[in-house]
């Protein structure tokens, strides 16, 4: 980019561009670049290459409690080991920054809170860079729909099998447990703080589809142990 500097006495002379500009100028274009690239030391994914990716990652990334934080408060959760898959995929996203600036986009008092998806554009973005691919589901593992678990959903679109949506997850906030949920959508962690907050957020004000009338955003998700 060549700018172009006006000299109080000659309105007429210019400054002269020099190698020395155009390599900064270069040098800065490339940083900008460079930051809006996905991280490649990873593959993109896809149905074909997740579940070796995730068996690979797990071997030697073994953190296992995240700390949800919201305009609410945070919720600590800490990840089963038993379910490695999608314990892995959460830590691999947190990691990325998928969850930053998503939302909790559906809730239902005394039921669940559901997030990780936004109606902004850098949400879609996000999910392209890092890949489209499902999770088969985990759900032999002795986990039941507890008050306070975190299960992950299953994608809608052309999914017989239940495969789970691996960029959301919900909470169950239902006093009791929301039993008849077993067997469908794999469990794989629990909240050991902030179920205050889990429920004050289930308790806001939402329209018909229990989208929330005030967004309710994930300002971050970050590894504590």
């Amino acid at each position: 980019m060549f700018f172009l500097f006006t000299n109080c006495e000659d309105k007429q002379t210019k400054k002269k561009t020099t190698k020395e500009d155009l390599t900064k100028s270069d040098t800065l274009q490339t940083i900008k670049n460079d930051s809006e690239k996905p991280d490649r030391r990873y593959p993109k994914l896809d149905s074909k290459n997740a579940m070796f990716f995730f068996q690979e990652y797990d071997k030697k990334h073994k953190e296992n409690k995240v700390r949800i934080t919201t305009d609410f408060g945070n919720i600590d959760i800490l990840l089963f080991n038993e379910t490695k898959y999608h314990r892995s995929n959460f830590i691999f996203l947190t990691k990325q920054k998928y969850f930053d600036g998503t939302q909790f986009y559906r809730v239902i008092d005394n039921y669940i809170i559901q997030g990780g998806n936004s109606d902004d554009v850098k949400t879609a973005r996000k999910r392209s860079k890092i890949g489209k691919y499902l999770l088969p589901p985990d759900t032999k593992r002795g986990f039941t729909h507890e008050r306070g678990v975190i299960s992950m959903p299953s994608s809608e679109i052309d999914n017989p099998h239940k495969l789970a949506s691996p960029y959301e997850f919900f909470i169950v906030c239902q006093k009791g447990g929301a039993h008849f949920l077993d067997g469908d959508y794999t469990i794989f962690g629990r909240v050991i703080s902030g179920m205050d907050v889990v429920d004050e957020i289930a308790a806001v004000e939402t329209e018909d589809g229990d989208w929330p009338l005030r967004n309710i955003y994930i300002r971050k998700v970050e590894i504590i142990d």
